[in-house]
């Protein structure tokens, strides 16, 4: 049985358990953390204050934010460290990709390519897309959602192949609720 997620949480048994990320951040109000974050960084910050009692605030970017408006955007608008995907950018984009929207592949793709311009965003973007037409091509599941990874590897299993997402889900349940990894094992 999984324990509760309270102060007195052994850290072995916390970092041994599945937790959602809301159950997180609620452990986080209780407690007077930071709540802000990807699930990795907020499970980092409970795991020093069980450790240590320690509050420790995320580190804010001291990087200069990119200031952008509808008007000051080009093709050859530089990629900037601190970039955000505002809407003056996301509208800049739909006027040269007319479906265009923020992706997890071009929100890295911001990330990763500081000094490279908008028009290098849009190839990007078309390179994507073909990739995504590929029959053979997988998107890569970011180690954070391992709800949606566990799923793909229940229904890769040729034991699974007449089975019902329901009974994917039942599986993730039992799979979540125990101690260790939440990796979906072949039979």
């Amino acid at each position: 049985m999984r324990p509760l997620l309270n102060k007195d949480i052994q850290i072995h048994d916390f970092l041994n358990y599945y937790w959602l990320k809301e159950e997180l951040q609620q452990f986080c109000r209780e407690h007077g953390l930071s709540a802000t974050g990807s699930k990795a960084d907020i499970t980092n910050r409970i795991k020093l204050f069980l450790d240590t009692s320690e509050v420790v605030k995320p580190e804010r970017s001291q990087s200069s934010k990119q200031s952008v408006g509808k008007n000051n955007l080009t093709l050859e608008t530089l990629i900037k460290k601190g970039h955000t995907c505002s809407q003056p950018v996301r509208h800049f984009f739909k006027q040269h990709i007319p479906n265009f929207h923020f992706s997890t592949y071009i929100q890295n793709y911001f990330k990763e390519n500081i000094g490279k311009t908008y028009q290098d965003v849009i190839n990007a973007w078309h390179k994507e897309q073909h990739r995504l037409k590929d029959p053979t091509y997988t998107k890569k599941i970011a180690p954070q959602f391992e709800y949606n990874q566990f799923i793909r590897d229940y229904f890769a299993d040729p034991a699974n192949k007449a089975k019902t997402r329901n009974d994917a889900i039942a599986a993730w349940n039992v799979i979540k609720s125990q101690p260790g990894d939440n990796k979906y094992k072949l039979r």
